[in-house]
């Protein structure tokens, strides 16, 4: 049992190369005039910062919670196509997510994409017929040039071998295709490294509490920092507001009288410890439309999701009971029941999905982006899909090169002239990585686990050699967090020095595994406070 007196005891003294303090940057963002500030540290406002960035604008983002703490850490954590949309013969969408999709797992971020292999499996009197399946999975692996493989139909037995809890009564064939998946948080945190890189300016915990004006215009936002109380505002010559499922909120601070340009739909989701291994995942179709999803993930399983309309306040979404048995009951046509134990469930999550507004079936409306233009000058950009996140940013960033009178100047390069596959930082091989983890431990004292020297190198590519580096040089720094989780006391430290970390939740929640393994113990969460405070 990890306890408070074994927390690593460490200098006041952050690390070299560390980011600048809060107040640093306070004072930096409220004395510079930026070209573009963008309200909102989901992925979508990330991605259009790190693309503004790139253009050589002057950029700040900002965001009110953790950067990526709300529905762009409580996706179902896919790059994918999108298989259903061939239902409703959107080939053109699937081939373009697929295109976004193997360009980030191949050439932007292999080291924090997995390719994955999906059973769909098919029950007598199920809503397809295994013909049907066969062709879609076969048409869908096409339409990615069979990059992951032909798709094609599977042996009841031979899923079976694979995926153990597989439930095989009625069990009739199994569709097979590929995709992959993430770690939504790492994803867009080493995506906001990016746009830093590339020069913007970012604060996470800072609340906008209004807006500034001149002449009628937006011109840039007053600022509260959530962790000082401290306040200071921020000029700009363009606001974005990227803020998700409060993007109506936040135009109406722009006009009080703004009509809501969106619904919201919950997706949640429910983290439970495997009883076997799993080598697939499952995509299970509920009727016509929907497919329920059990991915293996961060050695846990992952099942979901719903698709409801919500109307309360976003900050206040959860996953209900009713969520709960929704989820385990939609499982259960495709899982044996001693995997669905609610006893395994050591975690729940839900995101909102932002759809255009409008009537209609949520499970039915397009993830389309959503840009609206406010009467005071604000841009307002909502919606969309992860798998697209660098295409979104792209699309809004040409659409912010062509309003009337160019509010952001002349002076930048446009965004047809970017580099089409810039990697995230942190770019390599990640079994090269491990394997290099592994071998090049300190010269004496133990060698780093196998676990974490994969997890490492899984979750932060080349930069594993820093945290590496800090254990080394601390023994304190490579022990273990918990017993049952590969993460080690250097990420705390490097999550404090390096990646914005300001609370336990975005620690434990967004930068490591710990709670959605269940193991976020009261000793440790007062653990990483005390570390967070050095």
């Amino acid at each position: 049992m990890t306890t408070l007196q074994s927390v690593p005891a460490l200098g006041t003294h952050p690390a070299a190369g560390s980011l600048p303090s809060r107040a640093e940057t306070r004072e930096q963002l409220s004395k510079a005039t930026y070209d573009l500030l963008v309200i909102g540290g989901g992925i979508l406002g990330i991605s259009t910062a790190w693309h503004a960035a790139q253009s050589g604008l002057r950029v700040a983002l900002v965001d009110a919670g953790d950067f990526a703490g709300a529905t762009s850490s409580a996706s179902s954590k896919l790059l994918h196509g999108g298989l259903r949309y061939l239902q409703t013969g959107a080939v053109k969408l699937v081939a373009e997510n697929h295109f976004e999709r193997r360009a980030v797992s191949r050439q932007v971020a292999p080291h924090l994409a997995n390719p994955l292999t999906f059973y769909l499996p098919v029950y007598k009197g199920g809503p397809h017929g295994a013909a049907k399946l066969g062709a879609g999975v076969f048409a869908y692996s096409a339409l990615s040039a069979f990059g992951d493989g032909v798709g094609h139909l599977l042996s009841p037995a031979k899923a079976a071998q694979d995926v153990p809890e597989l439930r095989t009564d009625n069990l009739k064939a199994v569709a097979v295709y590929g995709d992959d998946q993430m770690n939504d948080a790492r994803m867009a945190l080493m995506t906001v490294r990016a746009a830093v890189a590339a020069g913007a300016t970012v604060l996470n915990h800072a609340e906008v509490t209004g807006l500034r004006f001149t002449r009628g215009r937006v011109t840039g936002a007053e600022l509260k920092d959530r962790t000082t109380g401290d306040e200071f505002g921020v000029n700009a010559r363009l606001v974005l507001n990227a803020t998700g499922p409060w993007v109506d909120h936040l135009r109406k601070m722009e006009d009080p009288n703004a009509a809501p340009s969106i619904r919201l739909s919950k997706g949640a989701h429910l983290v439970l410890k495997r009883t076997s291994p799993w080598k697939a995942a499952l995509a299970t179709p509920i009727d016509k439309y929907r497919i329920t999803f059990a991915l293996p993930w961060e050695d846990m399983l992952l099942l979901g999701t719903t698709d409801e309309e919500y109307e309360g306040d976003p900050g206040q979404v959860e996953v209900t009971e009713k969520d709960t048995a929704q989820i385990l009951d939609e499982a259960a046509f495709s899982i044996r029941d001693q995997q669905l134990s609610r006893d395994l469930i050591t975690y729940s999550f839900a995101g909102l999905r932002v759809l255009p507004g409008g009537p209609g079936d949520t499970s039915k409306a397009k993830r389309e982006t959503v840009v609206t233009e406010g009467r005071g000058g604000m841009l307002s950009v909502a919606g969309g899909k992860w798998t697209t996140f660098r295409h979104i940013g792209r699309t809004v960033m040409k659409k912010l090169e062509q309003l009337p009178g160019h509010p952001l100047g002349e002076d930048y390069e446009p965004v047809s002239a970017l580099p089409k596959r810039l990697p995230l930082p942190g770019i390599a091989n990640p079994n090269a990585v491990a394997h290099r983890l592994l071998v090049d431990g300190p010269a004496p004292g133990p060698r780093m686990a196998a676990d974490t020297a994969r997890h490492l190198a899984t979750h932060y590519g080349s930069l594993s050699f820093d945290i590496a580096r800090m254990a080394n040089e601390n023994p304190e720094l490579a022990r273990r967090i918990h017993p049952d989780a590969p993460e080690i006391w250097a990420q705390v430290a490097y999550a404090r020095d390096h990646e914005w970390a300001e609370t336990a939740d975005d620690v434990l929640r967004r930068r490591t595994t710990l709670t959605i393994r269940g193991l976020a113990t009261d000793e440790i969460r007062a653990g990483v406070e005390s570390m967070l405070r050095k």
